[in-house]
């Protein structure tokens, strides 16, 4: 059965999703969702996302939202079939399962604010906070240091295997570098720009990348 993702192609969490289908080999349509015309908002969008957000897959008769939940849900599924993006044991998986909570509210945000400031708002004909931007920019840098610091440890944030911990950071660290030209923050980081490297370079990343253009 093939999985709808509605979503904008060139929004981080579709690609999330994306990514993470590509991953595992299962097949999927993109359902455009017009944001600027605020097609998010309207009743037949909001029957299958009461909060007005993307992504929303539909699967048959099963719906559900929020990336970060779309990502488990198909790596669970799919675990004796496609990569194991999920830990091989209960220490991995409690490590996978830090590291998205830490990519959703320590390092996520951050980016997403300095996206909507500095691309989306400017967009919309609305000015832009830079004292928030500088903010965010300098926080992000704290975040980073810690991830610096773990890879000098590992090659991988949740071990030795790539997991939906990496994954899930791929989106939003194209963003730094593509669109808001903050990309040394990542490359003056030697452990940290190794890993950007290796996980960037995948072939389903690769794929992804191409469904942007």
């Amino acid at each position: 059965m093939v999985v709808k993702v509605y979503g904008a192609r060139k929004a981080a969490c579709p690609q999330r999703v994306m990514l993470c289908l590509v991953e595992l080999g299962v097949e999927f349509e993109l359902v455009p969702v017009d944001l600027q015309s605020l097609e998010n908002k309207t009743k037949s969008f909001l029957l299958k996302q009461p909060f007005g957000q993307i992504p929303v897959i539909e699967e048959g008769d099963f719906t559900l939202y929020e990336s970060r939940a779309i990502i488990r849900y198909y790596a669970a599924k799919y675990a004796d079939k496609g990569p194991n993006l999920l830990g091989t044991t209960l220490e991995a998986k409690a490590l996978v399962d830090q590291w998205l909570e830490v990519e959703a509210h320590n390092f996520n945000d951050l980016i997403y604010n300095m996206v909507l400031q500095l691309l989306v708002f400017p967009q919309m004909g609305r000015g832009s906070d830079l004292e928030l931007v500088k903010s965010c920019e300098e926080k992000l840098k704290i975040v980073l240091d810690v991830y610096e610091e773990r890879l000098s440890k590992s090659t991988y944030l949740a071990g030795e295997a790539f997991t939906l911990a990496d994954l899930s950071h791929i989106p939003a660290l194209r963003n730094l570098g593509d669109e808001l030209g903050l990309g040394h923050l990542i490359t003056e980081r030697e452990n940290l720009n190794a890993w950007w490297k290796d996980i960037s370079s995948r072939p389903a990343w690769k794929k992804i990348v191409k469904l942007m253009d």
